[in-house]
């Protein structure tokens, strides 16, 4: 996956650029405020100089560093971006704090060069909302995949970055060490359908969908597989 054109939310000033990183080609997300010309990365897992590339293209000056949980290829370089920037740290959950502090072990194990753990300037927990220029997103807690993973949504703008939770046409692995599969569809479930059918979605990999396609098509957790009311939300007798 070759890095996306810059879409543009033009009634809510924010820019979405995604930048695959790492051999896994995870979803790095550059998030510009054209109001400040201020800007966001979500997961910078690696591949920093492609990144900064993509940021410099937009003409923007980096605000912040945003996590969705703690998987090397989200997380690996993230503190290292931080630091290159001089910018805080928000995310994910303290309950990947584990995950994080054992990228030194994880480089290892996947083949990466050696990284280090850090410590963000701030977890992130349910309720909780981010922000950067006058942008701001909403903080779900969408355990499953991970223990302490995070979604960032958007509510103006109908944008969510669900990271590792939500895939096109699929969902998050849950054989790592915490992962929990009736968890994880339950996060989906509870979580991420009642946002709206019509919020697009960035995941952790391959192409963006909406909550509306997934909840009709999606074989692990569509509404036809868990049994859901699609146009109420409960479940079915």
């Amino acid at each position: 996956m070759s890095e996306s054109e810059t879409e543009s939310l033009p009634d809510h000033g924010l820019q979405l650029t995604i930048v695959p990183v790492t051999p896994f080609q995870q979803n790095c997300s550059l998030l510009v405020c054209a109001h400040s010309n201020r800007a966001a990365v979500v997961d910078p897992g690696g591949d920093l100089d492609r990144i900064d590339q993509a940021l410099e293209r937009s003409g923007a000056v980096l605000d912040k560093v945003f996590l969705t949980h703690g998987h090397i290829d989200h997380c690996g370089q993230a503190g290292d971006y931080a630091r290159r920037h001089g910018v805080r740290l928000e995310g994910p959950h303290e309950e990947d704090r584990f995950w994080i502090e054992q990228l030194p072990v994880q480089s290892r194990m996947f083949g990466f060069e050696p990284m280090r753990s850090f410590e963000p300037d701030r977890w992130l927990a349910a309720g909780d909302t981010i922000s950067f220029g006058r942008q701001h997103f909403e903080v779900r807690h969408c355990p499953g995949h991970t223990p302490g993973h995070v979604v960032f949504f958007h509510r103006l703008a109908r944008l969510a970055i669900v990271g590792d939770v939500l895939f096109n046409g699929s969902i998050g692995r849950t054989d790592f060490p915490r992962g929990d599969h009736p968890t994880l569809i339950r996060s989906i479930v509870s979580e991420l359908w009642p946002l709206g059918d019509d919020v697009a979605f960035v995941p952790g990999h391959g192409p963006m969908s909406t909550f509306g396609e997934e909840r009709r098509s999606n074989p692990y957790v569509g509404d036809a597989v868990t049994g859901r009311d699609a146009a109420t939300g409960t479940r079915r007798a």
